[in-house]
This record gives structure tokens, C-alpha cells and sequence, in this order.
């Protein structure tokens, strides 16, 4: 009959303590690329709604910053994830031996565009031969080296110079053509001089694609921990969708984190994140989908430009296994 007591017991005890006792949250952090604003809005709205909580995951979102490499943060354990520069960035990684794995990509094509002014010089990509053209030595440059090399231009031919913070030099006319994120200087650009007095050039356009924005992990944490993986993935897709859902509550989000942030900007940079994020192959396998044969074409152009010393195993570099472990409903757009 004691037995029995105690059995009964420790029963309503369980059943007391409910589901919530069974297991701790997972702490981990997502390191991003830079300073909060819509570019990452699907994380913050995933967190403020409590669907990286649902998952088991008590996630802390860390900003970036100039001097902060995703890559090497993540490599040593001081974030579990990691939202890199992108696929260019990842690969130097590999090759010089850290310990990190993409296991998503966001940008699904090249968030980068060459800017210059309709009514001057530069009329096709043979006018950039002789001209001062400013990038980022940071990925930007290697999208810009790679459609020079399409069209035959070598880069000695151009005078290619690092871009300042500031979109002035090229608004004020000291510069021929400019690098421009879709959402963000070339917002500004636009914003100061007009759209129509535009000219751009789309990596596209020249058969280059460099997807960016990836996501990381260690390959520790993806070995001991697929489930806080495929978790984590999981939040994130649900924080996007809803991000794209209701873009006025997103950027609600991300301006209650940082409110000095110009909303009609950070509106833009939302609908111009949503299509990269929504382009390419994730139209039919979904947010953050690795694609292969893109990965493939920018580890043989950095291999050819020596931003890699040897190549690299894509199948370890990129690892699509959990999200294909996710249903195709947690998937969807």
C-alpha cells in the first residue's frame, strides 16, 4: 500500500510540473553580419514571437559590426550561429581551416549592383576600362573582378579603388561607378540623385551569382546537436514568413530594437531582402536553400583569383541536411 502511496505520488508529480520541466532551453546565440535593422528582421520577429522559445532554444541575437567576423566567432564557440558575409567569405574560412559549416543560404543571388550615372561615360562594362570605380574588398570585389572577367577586362585595366562608408564621393561626382547593396546604398543613391539618373549593372546579367548572407554553424555543434540545428532553422523560417507576411509589424520589431532607424528605409530594405531571399531555388525548396551548382561556379571563380590556396570540399562546406530534414510545410515561403 506504501508502494502504491508513493507511485501515486510521484505521478501528480509529473504531472504537476508539466512538459516545461522535461527539459531546459538550449542557450545559444546567433552572431549577425552587422547593426540591427530589416535585413534581419525574420530572426528578431522568430525571437520576439517566441519561436525559437517553442523549439527548446533560448536564443540570444548578438549584432555585428565592422570589426566582427561571424566566421571566426562561431569557429571558436563564442556563437553557436553565425549569418556570414556569404558564400565567398565561408570558403576563405574553409581554406584557411576553420571549423565552420553553411547550413543555409539567404541571399540566393547577388545582393551587389555597379551604379553609375545614365547621362555619363559609362555606357556598357567595356566603359568601366580607364575609369575609377569604387568596392568593398570584402566579396564586392570579387563579383566585380568576376564580371570584368567575362567580358574580357582584366582588372589592372580599371582603377579600382575601396569604397568609403559614405555614397558622397560618387554622388558628388569624384567617382565613376559605385558598388551598391539592392537595399541599402542604393537606397541612399537613389534617395539623393533619382532613380531615373541611374545606370546599373547586375551581376546577373553576365552569368555571376554570388548568394550571400549565409548561415553557419560549427561542425561540433552540427555533429552534437543536429536537433538544435534543425530547431533553429525551423524558427528562423517561421520568423521570415511572418516578416513577409506583415512587413509593418517587422519593421515594428526591428525599430523597437533600434529606433533611430528611418522607417521608410528599413521598408525598403525589407522588400528588397524579401527578394533575394525568395529568389532562385527558393521558389521551389524555400527559405535558405543551398544551391549547388551556384556554390560550385563561386568556388571555381575565387579558386581562379587566389582568394582560395586549394580547393575546397563543397559537401562538407555546405551542408543542406537539415534543412532537408524539415518538412516542406516548415519550408514554405
Amino acid at each position: 500500500m506504501l508502494k502504491r502511496r508513493h507511485l501515486l505520488a510521484a505521478l501528480a508529480a509529473v504531472m504537476l510540473a508539466g512538459p516545461a520541466a522535461a527539459a531546459e532551453p538550449v542557450k545559444a546565440s546567433l552572431r549577425l553580419k552587422w547593426l540591427p535593422q530589416a535585413q534581419f528582421a525574420g530572426f528578431y520577429v522568430a525571437a520576439q514571437k517566441g519561436y525559437y522559445q517553442a523549439e527548446g532554444i533560448d536564443l540570444t541575437i548578438n549584432p555585428g559590426g565592422p570589426n566582427l567576423l561571424a566566421e571566426n566567432l562561431v569557429a571558436t564557440g563564442a556563437d553557436t550561429f553565425g549569418l556570414s558575409g556569404g558564400s565567398d567569405s565561408l570558403l576563405a574560412a574553409r581554406d584557411k581551416g576553420l571549423p565552420v559549416v553553411c547550413i543555409g543560404v539567404s541571399h540566393q543571388v547577388t545582393p551587389f549592383v555597379f551604379v553609375t550615372r545614365k547621362d555619363g561615360p559609362v555606357k556598357t562594362l567595356h566603359d568601366f576600362k580607364g575609369r575609377t570605380v569604387t568596392t568593398w574588398f570584402t566579396g564586392a570585389n570579387h563579383v566585380l573582378n568576376a564580371i570584368l572577367a567575362k567580358e574580357g577586362i582584366k582588372p589592372d585595366e580599371v582603377k579600382i579603388q575601396p569604397q568609403q562608408v559614405s555614397v558622397t564621393p560618387f554622388v558628388d561626382g569624384a567617382v565613376d561607378v559605385a558598388t551598391a547593396t539592392y537595399y541599402n546604398e542604393l537606397y541612399a543613391i537613389q534617395s539623393r540623385m533619382g532613380k531615373d539618373q541611374l545606370r546599373t549593372f547586375v551581376a546577373e546579367d553576365y552569368g555571376v551569382t554570388f548568394p550571400r548572407d549565409t548561415l553557419i554553424v560549427s561542425q561540433t555543434t552540427l555533429k552534437e546537436k543536429p536537433d538544435l540545428v534543425k530547431g533553429f532553422l525551423r524558427a528562423s523560417i517561421r520568423g521570415w514568413r511572418d516578416a513577409f507576411a506583415d512587413p509593418k509589424g517587422a519593421v515594428d520589431t526591428v525599430m523597437a530594437i533600434a529606433p533611430t532607424l528611418d522607417r521608410a528605409h528599413q521598408e525598403f530594405m525589407l522588400a528588397e531582402v524579401k527578394r533575394l531571399m525568395t529568389a532562385g531555388p527558393a521558389k521551389e525548396k524555400g527559405l535558405f536553400a543551398i544551391d549547388p551548382a551556384a556554390l560550385a561556379k563561386v568556388h571555381d571563380l575565387l579558386l581562379q583569383a587566389k582568394v582560395i590556396g586549394k580547393p575546397v570540399d563543397l559537401t562538407s562546406a555546405f551542408d543542406s541536411r537539415p534543412l532537408d530534414a524539415l518538412s516542406s510545410a516548415d519550408r514554405q515561403l
